[in-house]
């Protein structure tokens, strides 16, 4: 009789009869580890691949972008060159009566006709700029407001009610379409 050692050398399982599957056992055992030294080889195939559409995805991606970012700068300097156009066309006609006018005070004697061509060339160029959005600021007897105007002195209030006003303007402020260009330089009663 043999051992229970020397039984499962021979094929046999514990309780001592033969093992008819023992080789088909040690078979499957190294088709398993085969198996699992492949599919990390496979699976690291496909993980590599995965990094390369990636990486072309990303890199396709920058390229997108870097495009998109040259395309934008070139249109945002095309509309910097070219914003004014609007603006300098609606001058050229004030500029056209102003060349006339200019033209008319060396030779005209009139005085009241040289006064009404220059308010007409000058009321023209207001309706002209008003119409582009431009709004001059209401600011004589307003209330100092330092987000608006401009302090270059301050003097003696003439009457009480103009203490901590603007008393004078030196030069009007803007807005353009409700957004303020140009601070009005004014002087304040103190």
């Amino acid at each position: 009789m043999q051992t229970n050692g020397q039984a499962n050398n021979a094929g046999e399982n514990e309780k001592g009869m033969p093992d008819f599957n023992a080789e088909e056992n040690i078979s499957e055992t190294s088709h398993m580890t085969n198996a699992l030294e492949v599919e990390p080889e496979e699976e690291l195939i496909k993980k590599d691949q995965q990094l390369n559409e990636m990486r072309d995805k990303y890199l396709r991606l920058q390229a997108e972008f870097d495009n998109f970012r040259k395309r934008t700068a070139k249109e945002r300097l095309e509309l910097l060159q070219t914003a004014g156009k609007e603006v300098i066309i609606s001058l050229l006609d004030v500029l056209d009566d102003s060349e006339r006018a200019a033209k008319q005070l060396s030779t005209a004697n009139d005085i009241t006709a040289i006064k009404d061509g220059v308010n007409l060339v000058f009321n023209k160029l207001k309706t002209t700029l008003q119409a582009k959005g431009l709004k001059p600021m209401e600011s004589l007897h307003a209330t100092f407001d330092t987000d608006l105007h401009d302090a270059i002195t301050e003097i003696p209030a003439p009457t009480p009610d103009l203490q901590g006003k603007v008393v004078d303007v030196l030069q009007e402020g803007y807005y353009l379409n409700d957004k303020l260009i140009r601070h009005a330089k004014v002087i304040v009663g103190k």
